[in-house]
């Protein structure tokens, strides 16, 4: 028994055209009589047979004539064609499903990836049987985004905006990304941090779709089934997280998918990556969130946290199952997972899988730029600074790594030495070499000799840092008597307050610049309002890690990378800081604007993609001769297609 089953035709980021929103493939169906047809468009309510091109850097070919098996002089019926299945039945009765999927204008409307809304022109809706489905006036895709934005604007509460944005996400997916690329500037605190953390903290009581793959003990040993159901079959990015640590709000079990979807948007908007090539995906082992177990709305698993063996052969099953289904080329990002977990995870992976950890690299990728900025206004080398950081988790030692590593790269000093350069204080003080013992294993490289320091303004008088750097996901760390103690020790003291969302920053802008005399460096994790002190504005600069993971994405899948470098972030971070100019550092910025990020994202891309061409772990031959264009060529273009 079969059915005809409409998938979608997208064309390919870069080439223009026309294309059909309808095409069939043959899915099983429970017990009914099926006979199956294609029609050409426009003479019956069938379209031609077309297939998704499934890379997104190669050439569309016509692959229509490989389609066999469908007669095309037959016809669509079922032996009771008036009956649906739904309707027939009784309340007590089973349902299938599945029904007779015929190309329709109503279907069409609503179906996010064809959607156009009031801009489908007289000849589709024609074409398209969308006559009296849509009121007669037809409008452009820009101004359906202008009008959005005025809606948009006229909520008051973030969280609002934020369902709204992904209202629209499911109703349309082109003018979603059309709107949040035209005003990424407005929009990014809105679709990601800080906002997407209120949004997981209340994912249980706001979630009306799925968006996602949900995979939880109960899929134990049906992994790559469950991938299976996904639609889309051509991933190239997959970002997962098991909910343990989201940003600075701690466990959220299953309702930490809001960042794999946030991730995945910029992914797309950012980085031009394509939607259908994106996979967002939330293990889930439980909680240990008391109140998230005790709420009525909670959708996760209600148990505690599964760990040890159990938890290690369900992520290896994931990971085996993904490789096995995607391929090795298919880029794992890990996001917001507790410390214990993350670093083993990454440890454990990258040496057979193309795995990515945003917490860990991403954040110092970033970083690391902001810093190589920095040096153009405070002056001299990374060798020649001193660095303490408030927070020695995932993020603060891969910070702390990554800057070790270019320190090297750029004396030839062996790392071991540079890192000495580098103090970090955890919740227990100064992380010494009398605490070796007592020490998680990524700590230990940063025990240096030194006597044990409690708190952070001793450290701060004792070490006499050039750059404070704030990891610690606890608001407020950062008080009036330690920002003081660097301004006094520096001219320009560089103080990277990181921590999300906006309520766990260390400290804020306006702190920062106040404190300081007005003569701080600053950037924060979280976006701050521009802060003016004693007559000059000063912009804040935002490390946010969306500069780097959407480009660096964007150069692993157009070289075909198989796996990620430390060298291929260092490259991304130079990328990134050679992109903000001299009047970005007039207004105090050492990151460049976001309105320009598809642009920085291109760059980052290239630099990437020539490290892995460099290193031999690109597979696309022959390498592009001119990256940066090439990578702009295949990014994903949110502009509505021309139907046939």
């Amino acid at each position: 028994m079969i059915s005809l089953h409409r998938s979608c035709f997208l064309n390919n980021a870069g080439i223009s055209g026309s294309s059909s929103p309808f095409s069939y493939k043959l899915k099983k169906l429970p017990p009914a009589s099926v006979k199956v047809t294609a029609l050409a468009p426009n003479k019956d309510r069938n379209s031609s047979v077309l297939i998704e091109n499934s890379n997104p850097l190669e050439e569309i070919k016509d692959v229509t004539s490989s389609i066999a098996d469908v007669d095309p002089n037959s016809t669509v019926s079922f032996e009771e064609p008036e009956v649906s299945y739904d309707d027939a039945a009784s309340d007590d009765q089973l349902v299938t499903p599945w029904s007779l999927s015929v190309a329709s204008g109503y279907a069409l409307l609503r179906d996010p990836h064809h959607n156009k809304g009031l801009a489908f022109n007289e000849k589709e809706r024609d074409a398209y049987y969308l006559r009296g489905l849509l009121p007669p006036t037809v409008i452009s895709q820009d101004l359906q985004v202008k009008k959005l934005m005025h809606s948009i604007r006229k909520y008051q509460v973030p969280l609002q905006k934020y369902m709204a944005m992904m209202d629209l996400q499911e109703l349309n997916e082109r003018l979603f990304y059309k709107l949040l690329i035209n005003n990424v500037e407005e929009l990014l605190p809105v679709v990601y941090t800080p906002t997407v953390g209120e949004a997981c903290q209340k994912y249980g009581s706001i979630f009306r779709r799925p968006q996602g793959l949900f995979i939880s003990l109960k899929e134990k040993g049906k992994i790559r089934e469950v991938l299976r159901n996904w639609p889309q079959r051509n991933i190239q990015v997959i970002v997962v997280t098991d909910g343990e640590r989201i940003l600075g709000l701690g466990d959220l079990g299953c309702q930490g998918m809001g960042i794999p979807i946030g991730k995945l948007s910029l992914y797309t908007a950012l980085g031009g990556v394509r939607p259908s090539a994106c996979l967002p995906v939330t293990i889930d082992v439980g909680t240990n969130n008391e109140k998230l177990l005790n709420d009525e709305f909670y959708i996760g698993l209600r148990q505690r946290r599964a760990t040890g063996q159990e938890y290690a052969e369900l992520m290896h099953e994931f990971m085996t199952a993904v490789k096995q289904t995607y391929g090795e080329k298919v880029l794992i990002q890990f996001e917001d997972f507790a410390n214990h977990n993350a670093f083993d995870l990454l440890a454990k992976y990258s040496t057979t899988h193309l795995v990515f950890n945003d917490d860990i690299q991403g954040t110092a990728s970033v970083v690391l730029a902001g810093l190589v900025a920095a040096l153009k206004v405070v002056g001299g080398t990374l060798a020649d600074h001193r660095f303490l950081f408030l927070g020695a988790g995932e993020a603060g030692t891969g910070i702390a790594e990554l800057i070790a590593l270019e320190i090297s790269k750029q004396t030839n000093m062996p790392l071991q030495e540079a890192r000495k350069k580098i103090s970090l204080v955890d919740s227990k003080g100064l992380i010494v070499k009398s605490r070796m013992v007592s020490l998680q294993h990524f700590k230990k490289p940063w025990a240096h000799d030194h006597e044990p320091i409690k708190n952070l303004v001793d450290a701060v008088k004792e070490i006499k840092p050039t750059v404070l750097i704030g990891t610690s996901g606890v608001g407020r760390t950062f008080t009036k008597e330690v920002v003081e103690a660097m301004a006094a020790l520096n001219e320009k003291p560089v103080i990277f307050s990181l921590s999300n969302p906006t309520s766990q920053s260390e400290c804020t802008a306006e702190e920062a610049y106040t404190w300081s005399q007005g003569r701080a460096i600053f950037a924060s994790g979280s976006p701050f309002d521009p802060v003016e002190y004693n007559g000059r504005v000063f912009v804040p600069g935002q490390a946010n890690n969306a500069y780097i993971f959407p480009g660096l994405g964007l150069g692993l899948i157009m070289s075909g990378a198989i796996r990620v470098h430390d060298d291929m972030l260092l490259a991304a971070s130079e990328a990134l800081a050679a992109q903000v100019t001299q009047e970005n550092f007039d207004k105090g910025l050492i990151y460049p604007p976001f309105r320009n990020i598809r642009k920085i994202s291109a760059h980052i891309a290239a630099n990437v993609a020539a490290k892995a061409y460099e290193l031999g772990l690109a597979t696309r031959q022959p390498q592009p001769q001119d990256l940066v264009k090439y990578a702009e060529n295949c990014m994903y273009n949110p502009a509505y297609q021309s139907y046939r």
